[in-house]
């Protein structure tokens, strides 16, 4: 089961996602099939039966936002926060070979862009890290065998509410 977990500018574009395809994309789409159905035979029409589809997959979209949006909660950044990795943390990390990462630990419906730097706090690497301090070791299970890694920092964006 996925956390529903968010930060601020997550929570924050998905809403804007939503905005988009709603007042947008949708009436645009819609009035493309309008037209195209007008056009007579819709077996053979290109026009409306990609957007039709297009449609659809909007529509799909709008309703798991619609669903998922009051689900979530935003996780603000706290005080007592300073100088552990809890939600929202960047975090930069170093192994023994010398190979250094840097991630901010975020909610699952986050990461599916294409941003390489967002880990899923549900991620082993997350749960790992989660409480250690800098100059601490998080031994991370993987399928090739127990990675240990050394916290170097720890971040916080401060997000306003």
């Amino acid at each position: 089961m996925k956390t529903k977990l968010i930060t601020l500018e997550g929570y924050n574009k998905l809403r804007i996602e939503h905005d988009y395809l709603w007042k947008e994309q949708r009436p645009e789409v819609t009035k493309i099939v309008t037209w195209a159905a007008g056009l007579g035979d819709r077996s053979e029409n290109a026009d409306y039966t990609f957007n039709k589809r297009l449609l659809r997959q909007i529509d799909r979209r709008v309703r798991y936002l619609r669903k998922l949006l009051p689900e979530l909660k935003i996780v603000y950044y706290a005080p007592e926060q300073e100088g552990k990795v809890f939600f929202g943390a960047t975090v930069e990390i170093e192994n023994d070979a010398g190979d250094i990462k840097t991630f901010k630990i975020v909610g699952p419906e986050e990461i599916y862009d294409e941003r390489k730097d967002y880990i899923s706090i549900d991620s082993p690497m997350a749960r790992a890290l989660l409480k250690k301090q800098v100059d601490d070791e998080a031994v991370v299970s993987t399928p090739q065998g127990d990675k240990t890694w050394y916290i170097n920092k720890i971040s916080y964006k401060l997000e306003q509410k």
